[in-house]
């Protein structure tokens, strides 16, 4: 068994669940900006909140696994994307904290100052995140030493942030489908009226983006595997509004869900086995090989993966089934 592609995998799998659980509760906040309703707001609030924090736990595993299996790769992105990350860190601590302390104090002001904390916050987080993807498949700069060279107003080029507005407004639309799934009433009407609006709108940014991968990034639809991630996301995109129409929220759910899987998966298809490509000199790239820890490490984590995971997903199923159901109009179960 190669140790290399076993965690190349592992950790894209971790980054895929973390995308799609945390992405509808980032969505949710973002689509909170345009909720004028204090009750909807705290509806919005409720929904997500006994999972949020949970959700979360999947960045965190990711970032343990890519230490532990690619440390080369850790350092030189996390180093590179050090003012990035602290603005991440920052967005996921002003979110975290509205969550809690919206309702601590009865006054307009007080709520208001969350509210927009939580809101933006989900936005900064959202667009970050999108913003690094973009610079990982089409390349940073990175010296013969592994090394970021380059400085963080390089990472906001273009293509980049294309694929930062791409992920706002993703996850815009996968968290409009969760909260139409969690709630009733007006809220529910004005989400589902809010996702056909989002859909259409990524329809167009997705266009934009195919057609610039294609004059950025040499390996764009260089495999079949790239092919087939590709028609399955285009088919999905397709099926969203239809089952939306016939009031099949939880095949949205599934659909939208898929959608970033197959994002993923196909910019993970194309550019493997590298990790982290460089545009200064593309042999500077980090693959899997080149910048893995040992195999007794790799073999080690594995095993602590293996015990660790299986608790982490019997959790998350545990408490999604726990708040199942819909969100009350005070805001309560």
């Amino acid at each position: 068994m190669d140790l290399n592609i076993t965690w190349f995998i592992l950790v894209c799998t971790l980054l895929v669940i973390y995308a799609v659980l945390d992405g509808f509760d980032l969505g949710a906040g973002i689509l909170s900006l345009f909720v004028k309703k204090d009750t909807d707001k705290k509806s919005i609030m409720t929904a997500i909140g006994p999972v949020w924090d949970g959700n979360e736990v999947w960045l965190l595993t990711a970032g343990g696994a890519l230490f532990a299996a690619f440390p080369k790769v850790y350092a030189t992105v996390f180093s590179g994307f050090y003012l990035a990350m602290m603005l991440l860190l920052a967005a996921l601590i002003f979110r975290g904290v509205s969550l809690e302390f919206r309702n601590q104090v009865d006054s307009p002001g007080w709520k208001a100052l969350w509210d927009r904390a939580f809101g933006f916050g989900s936005l900064v987080i959202a667009l970050l995140i999108g913003t690094a993807f973009g610079n990982l498949i089409s390349g940073v700069p990175i010296n013969a030493n592994g090394d970021y060279t380059g400085s963080f107003l390089e990472l906001l080029d273009p293509y980049s942030l294309l694929v930062g507005v791409i992920a706002v407004v993703l996850f815009s639309m996968h968290g409009s489908i969760y909260i139409a799934l969690k709630t009733s009433g007006e809220l529910h009407e004005n989400m589902k009226r809010k996702t056909l609006i989002l859909w259409s709108v990524l329809i167009i940014l997705y266009v934009v983006f195919v057609i610039a991968s294609s004059f950025t990034i040499s390996s764009h639809f260089s495999n079949a595997g790239s092919y087939v991630c590709f028609f399955i996301l285009v088919a999905t995109l397709i099926y969203i509004p239809l089952t939306l129409k016939k009031n099949g929220l939880l095949l949205s759910f599934a659909a939208s869900s898929l959608v970033i899987v197959c994002m993923i998966g196909k910019a993970a298809i194309e550019t493997f086995p590298a990790l982290a490509i460089s545009n200064t000199n593309i042999n500077y790239s980090l693959t899997i090989y080149n910048s893995a820890s040992t195999p007794k490490t790799q073999g080690a984590m594995l095993i602590i993966a293996g015990i660790g995971l299986p608790i982490v997903i019997s959790y998350t199923i545990w408490v999604y089934r726990i708040f199942k159901g819909k969100v009350g109009t005070d805001g309560g179960y």
